[in-house]
């Protein structure tokens, strides 16, 4: 098979790749005018650098865009299949080729995060010493998958799904280009047929020109002349569901950061939707409940009570159910937590209780709270002049924190039942002591 009949069976989404930067879409952010990368490629002083971002969103053509436009030696590897050897074959062969002609390389290695640090490692000498210039590809992002040594030699990009718009403006390109795409084909999409593209598409081009392509040659049997109009039906049937994209890295830590601050927020179609995004993905449902376990008393505490033994009932129910069904129990949760009242109260007050420990030591209680029960407390002087609050009529006004700290406040109610429980203690704090009803009482001194 000759090139030119290669390049005709490659599919629509590699045949319409950009031949230069003018045709490249989106990520203006990186590449566009001005840029600090579109000046290094525009004169020739390029540096290594790791693109990171979802599928189909222009890493790898950008990659290649780059060595099309600086004139440089591209060589291309996947870390799916290569090894040491194969890093330490292109370096080897980057340095002769510099010799004998003085082209430079850019190796460009897919999937970078899949290297293990030994073979991250082969790559650090020829980065500094300029054998190469590294462009890495990752749908992970490199702080948790790539060795910090590689990640300071590099400038990071982060690629961004493209938005609908521009997968509209691809597909159309698709649609009128005659020489690699489907111009003269006949092809032609009824009404919704674009915006449904871009919708299922998520960013990724490629889903979106697989889609049209599998559908155009469904309906035109083989690919003939025929002028055919694809309808949302056939582009649905052809791209069957939309992708799931959740990376146990990236994903995992945005998803369930989203999922508390919606929570937070107390937006429980927020919560559940972001709840189902880690379901669908493979998220361990013990994971997200034990994260639900945690919110119920940092963020709302004592404003409802109930909403711990709410959390803690569906992380039960996990264990008991599974899934599927307990991803009922988990939406039942998340939704009472995120439509409860909020209070941080108990969080900042362990956490400034703990910094008064950590900055003061543990100071010892005032000796009328100390341990009388055993032989020799009482010569101690321990639990001299304690007062029984039941013999007070439940509360009686004394000191019970250490003396360096006396007055000290931790535990600020905010709303909800702490402060009606925190208004009974005022209430009882203003009322006058009860008599004693009797002298000693149960536990009086222990």
């Amino acid at each position: 098979m000759s090139d030119e009949q290669a390049a005709a069976a490659a599919p629509l989404a590699a045949r319409m790749r950009p031949r230069g930067l003018a045709e490249f879409v989106g990520q203006e952010h990186i590449v566009g005018p001005g840029t600090v990368l579109r000046a290094a490629i525009e004169g020739g002083e390029l540096f290594s650098m790791i693109f990171f971002g979802p599928p189909g969103c222009g890493k790898t053509t950008l990659a290649r865009l780059i060595a099309t436009e600086t004139g440089a030696r591209l060589v291309r590897l996947s870390a799916v299949n290569s090894g040491t050897a194969d890093v330490r074959a292109a370096i080897q062969g980057a340095r002769e080729t510099r010799a004998l002609s003085a082209a430079h390389t850019i190796l460009f290695i897919d999937e970078i995060h899949r290297f293990n640090k030994a073979q991250q490692d082969a790559l650090l000498p020829a980065i500094e010493d300029a054998v190469v210039t590294l462009i890495g590809a990752t749908t992970e992002n490199p702080y948790f998958e790539v060795n910090s040594a590689l990640i300071s030699r590099c400038q990071l990009y982060r690629f961004e799904p493209l938005p609908p718009e521009l997968v509209e403006q691809v597909v159309r390109a698709a649609l009128g280009d005659a020489q690699r795409g489907l111009g003269d084909k006949g092809v032609t999409l009824a009404d919704g047929g674009l915006p449904f593209l871009a919708e299922i598409s998520r960013g990724d081009a490629r889903v979106a020109l697989n889609a049209l392509e599998t559908a155009w040659r469904s309906r035109a049997a083989g690919g003939g002349t025929v002028p055919v109009t694809l309808t949302v039906d056939d582009l649905r049937d052809a791209a069957q569901k939309s992708p799931v994209s959740y990376d146990r890295a990236d994903a995992h830590y945005d998803t369930i950061s989203a999922f508390i601050k919606s929570m937070r927020g107390s937006d429980p179609d927020a919560a559940v939707y972001y709840m189902a995004s880690m379901l669908a993905g493979g998220e361990d449902p013990k994971f997200v409940a034990r994260r639900m376990i945690v919110f119920a008393s940092e963020d709302v505490g004592n404003a409802d009570p109930q909403a711990l033994q709410v959390a803690v009932a569906a992380s039960r129910a996990v264990e008991w159910v599974g899934m599927p069904e307990c991803r009922i129990s988990l939406s039942q949760a998340a939704a009472y937590l995120a439509l409860a009242p909020k209070s941080n109260a108990a969080y900042k007050a362990i956490d400034a209780a703990l910094d008064d420990v950590r900055r003061e030591g543990n100071q010892p209680p005032p000796p009328h709270l100390r341990d009388a029960s055993y032989q020799g407390a009482k010569a101690l002087g321990h639990g001299a002049g304690y007062r029984y609050p039941h013999g007070h009529g439940g509360w009686v006004e004394q000191q019970y924190l250490p003396d360096k700290l006396s007055g000290r406040r931790y535990y600020v109610p905010i709303r909800g039942v702490e402060r009606k429980m925190a208004a009974r203690r005022e209430e009882d704090m203003r009322r006058p002591a009860a008599r004693e009803a009797d002298e000693h009482g149960p536990g009086e001194t222990e």
